[in-house]
């Protein structure tokens, strides 16, 4: 192991996660070339790097980038520090750029690089105590002190350059160049541009998942640094409902790992035994969440206190973050807190907000509020905040989050509790109050604890990633139609041809002219679906358009010295194109059913049947659940709820959320049920409390009941109906598939031993297949293709896309089937179940939509020329390899 790992490990009293960091960047700046790169060197670092730490698979940007996620707490400000000392100290490295991306961060980070403050990063390397390193900031880089020259004889002051992504973004909003590459008086250049002449400039980006997509980050590119590293407890981009997890992560030490090692607090999450969260009104589940989290906090702040008095430690003060939705809701969220109704007015003046809308004099009082939280005189125990107080703002005496804003379980899981995982005495005390952050979240209760203990949560265990762990490595694979090699392979034949025997060919053709026609005239296709069925693209008049439509758009921005030839290998993928696709293609009409005329729907009236309901009252304790270790506490809670003013009320508010209830048109009938329930509830509970705390804590079970019976007495008609087959047949788009690199492509006649693996594999060789490659969900529908491909009466078969069909069931969901095959005299479309699901509701309910589809599809395939559609629902026990299409129609065909 390098000398200088152990030196500075010790130095610095460097955790486990911290010194396996650097072992990481001893062994890494042995690899690489630090210097400038080209993007031949790029490539040969990555692939060195890659063939080392297998969950590297790109740098993700053009200089060598490498990110180290480490668990919130675990002191990736420190890790800084030695990463520094260690390329000074190894390498002579003199230049270093270090990135925040807001203004939290970069003030701390200033903070934590400035001698003598209680976190300076370089304590204990003596090589710093006599040249201190030179600070240059936001603030004080046009004065010049940045522009040195450390490489004088003799001159060891290294250079740590701190900015603000952020400021830069805001400076370049309207396509402004930012200030920091602007000409500078002082050295002749911008100071951008100075730090992109330096030949040692390495870039630092501290939680480095907040800005990959934004504009100053795509401007670092041109700093040229010969070395990225980046940290993040997150090293993932959210991108809308997707999660894109980082490509170059050299190592990771996750939360679970952190919190096996004492490290940071246990979270845990609270909730009421036996609490329902969706019987309450927003208004009421909030309050009610206040309240709870109140009453976890004052008896944190009593455990904390007695702990210390006990321990002889300082005494540390708790306070409760609040997350609100927008700066209306933390106002209105701050009146709550400080009415009289809210425990009598105790917390009045000791809540603040925090949010993007302050400015000025509140705004300053309120960042020393915050930044004064962990003094124990601070009378501050409420903190509301929207969305500002993110990574950077480390404080210890976090230990109550009450989440009021619509989170994925994913988020609040691993950035929600990021903001309290300190621990306030350096490690774990074995009180489980004083090592515990807590979650009060009603209405996530059961969303937290199931991602906790989905076996990829970072919480139960997440992936470690170290120099002797690899991930499987994927690989994407592309399936095109076969329809494309079959036009090419054709067209290329007959131009081969011609080239020899006509003068039309001058200039050889190459095999990508080919393609680029192709493609051109694949899209061109798509405008022609309206037509009643590909055999109609043979037209001489539809190839005539096409040819006219391809030949000009191929023209548009190129100039053709041999327009003979062009016009020849147009017509020539036109001619093989539309040939193809009526042989290689299986029209699938696009079918529109709606109503004509005035459409008229309500429900009968009838009785409720409530005989089956004996819901009985329950008690108010608070549950909290530890996340990792599932250990339970109870608390016991005091207080009242807010209720209706009628009883009846709980349940008409929850019946009339349902979209096919319309509160004027069915009042009447909405409060006679609701009463009827409510006179069966007040027939067996012992008095009208009691009936309340049923209806709250039931209300929406209810209201279901209600109205899964009000469905059975529902009615709608329209005048008639009109089907419309708005598009003959579909053309055939390129699917991308992923698999593991070890192993490739399959034979589809290969058994396959594991078949929990079936999902991640990728099978190949078949004939009939309209794809070149196919991806089965289940080793039964691998065995059916081998029916397909076996039996003389197939012609071609597919697994189509979401796209190919439009067949709705329950009013609006779309039915995806398994496969779709022609044979010599009818098409089929086909669903493998299992024999048990045959009966399931929902796949009879599809079952039922799909032969409606055929019966209005073999209409227009009869009037067109074409063939009967039917549908097959095969249980999944008798998918054999010696079976027939015909024989399994013969037993499975569908009758409605």
């Amino acid at each position: 192991m390098d000398k200088h790992v152990n030196s500075i490990s010790a130095r610095l009293s460097l955790r486990k996660p911290q010194k396996e960091s650097l072992e990481i960047l001893s062994d890494l700046v042995d690899v690489i070339e630090l210097g400038r790169y080209d993007s031949h060197t790029l490539v040969s670092d990555l692939d060195k790097v890659k063939s080392l730490y297998r969950s590297v698979t790109d740098f993700e940007r053009e200089f060598p980038s490498l990110c180290f996620a480490l668990a919130t707490g675990v002191g990736k400000t420190r890790l800084m520090g030695a990463f520094i000392s260690y390329l000074f100290l190894s390498k002579g490295i003199k230049n270093f750029f270090v990135l925040a991306p807001n203004l939290t961060i970069y003030n701390k980070l200033i903070q934590d690089f400035t001698p003598n403050t209680s976190k300076y990063v370089f304590k204990g390397i003596a090589e710093f105590t006599t040249t201190l390193p030179v600070i240059i900031t936001g603030e004080n880089y046009e004065d010049n002190i940045g522009n040195r020259n450390q490489y004088s004889l003799f001159n060891d002051e290294i250079h740590i350059n701190i900015f603000n992504i952020s400021k830069i973004n805001s400076e370049m909003r309207g396509g402004k160049t930012p200030r920091i590459k602007r000409l500078s008086e002082y050295i002749g250049e911008s100071y951008f541009g100075y730090l992109a002449s330096l030949p040692d400039l390495v870039l630092l980006m501290d939680e480095s998942h907040r800005y990959r997509a934004s504009a100053g980050i795509k401007v670092l590119n041109e700093l040229k640094p010969i070395l990225g590293l980046e940290l993040t407890a997150t090293p993932q981009v959210e991108s809308g409902s997707r999660t894109i997890p980082f490509k170059n992560v050299i190592y990771s030490y996750p939360l679970y790992k952190a919190m096996e090692d004492g490290f940071v607090k246990e979270p845990a999450v609270a909730t009421r035994e036996n609490f329902d969260a969706s019987q309450y009104t927003e208004d009421q589940l909030e309050e009610l969440k206040l309240e709870d989290g109140i009453l976890v906090h004052e008896e944190t702040k009593v455990e904390l206190e007695v702990y210390a008095r006990q321990n002889h430690k300082p005494i540390v003060k708790p306070f409760v973050l609040v997350v609100a939705q927008d700066t209306n809701h933390a106002s209105k969220l701050m009146d709550l807190i400080q009415s009289d109704s809210f425990f009598e007015g105790r917390y009045r003046n000791k809540a603040i907000t925090v949010h993007s809308n302050q400015s000025g004099q509140e705004k300053d009082e309120t960042i020393q509020e915050l930044m004064n939280l962990e003094d124990p005189a601070s009378e501050t125990e409420i903190v509301i905040h929207v969305n500002m107080l993110k990574e950077g703002w480390d404080v210890t005496n976090l230990y109550t989050i009450i989440p009021l804003r619509a989170a994925n379980s994913k988020t609040l899981v691993e950035q929600s509790i990021g903001r309290g995982l300190r621990l306030p005495y350096g490690k774990r005390t074995g009180v489980k109050a004083v090592d515990r952050l807590t979650i009060i979240a009603h209405d996530r209760f059961q969303i937290i604890v199931d991602e906790a203990n989905n076996p990829n949560s970072i919480i139960r265990n997440g992936v470690y990633i170290g120099k002797d762990i690899a991930k499987d490595r994927m690989k994407v694979i592309t399936s095109a139609p076969k329809l494309e090699q079959n036009v090419v392979q054709q067209v290329q034949a007959e131009v081969s041809k011609l080239t020899t025997n006509s003068t039309n060919y001058t200039k050889p053709v190459k095999t990508d002219d080919v393609k680029s026609v192709y493609e051109l005239a694949q899209k061109k296709l798509q405008t022609y679906e309206y037509l009643p069925s590909s055999k109609h693209l043979m037209s001489i008049d539809i190839k005539r358009q096409l040819v006219e439509e391809v030949r000009s758009e191929y023209l548009v921005n190129q100039f053709d010295l041999f327009p003979e030839q062009t016009n020849a290998l147009v017509e020539q993928v036109i001619e093989a194109l539309v040939e193809q696709t009526a042989q290689h293609n299986i029209d699938i009409p696009r079918i529109i059913v709606q109503p004509v005329g005035e459409l008229t729907w309500g429900y009968h009236d009838f009785n409720l049947e409530t005989s089956s309901v004996r819901l009985q009252p329950v008690d108010e304790h608070i549950l909290i659940q530890h996340l990792r270790t599932h250990d339970r506490e109870i608390l016991q809670r005091k207080g009242s709820q807010a209720v209706e003013d009628r009883l009846e009320d709980n349940l008409v508010a929850a019946l009339i959320d349902y979209s096919d209830i319309s509160y004027d048109d069915h009042a009447e009938l909405l409060y006679k049920l609701s009463n009827q329930m409510v006179a069966h509830l007040q027939s067996y509970l012992p008095d009208e409390n009691a009936v309340q705390n049923v209806l709250q804590y039931n209300r929406v079970r209810l209201a279901e009941l209600i109205h899964a019976q009000m469905k059975n007495h529902y009615y709608e008609a329209a005048a008639s109906y009109e089907v419309q087959v708005n598009k003959g047949f579909t053309t055939f788009k390129s699917i991308s598939y992923t698999t593991l690199l070890a192993e490739g492509i399959r034979s589809f006649r290969q058994p396959v031993e594991d078949k929990s693996r079936i999902r991640s594999m990728v099978f190949g060789g078949f004939i009939k297949c309209l794809y070149a490659e196919q991806k089965f969900d289940s080793d039964s529908e691998r065995q059916f293709a081998v029916i397909c491909e076996n039996d003389p009466n197939v012609e071609k078969w597919f697994k189509p896309l979401a796209e190919h069909f439009k067949i709705y069931y329950d009013h609006s969901k779309i039915y995806e089937p398994d496969f779709v095959v022609e044979t010599k005299n009818s098409k089929f479309i086909c669903e493998v179940k299992k024999e048990k699901e045959i009966e399931d509701k929902t796949v009879q309910a599809k079952a039922r939509a799909v032969t409606k589809w055929c019966s209005h599809a073999t209409k227009h395939e009869r009037d067109n020329g074409g063939k009967e559609w039917s549908y097959l629902l095969i249980p999944h026990s008798d998918i054999h390899e010696n079976m027939t299409i015909d024989g399994l129609k013969s037993r499975y065909l569908y009758r409605d």
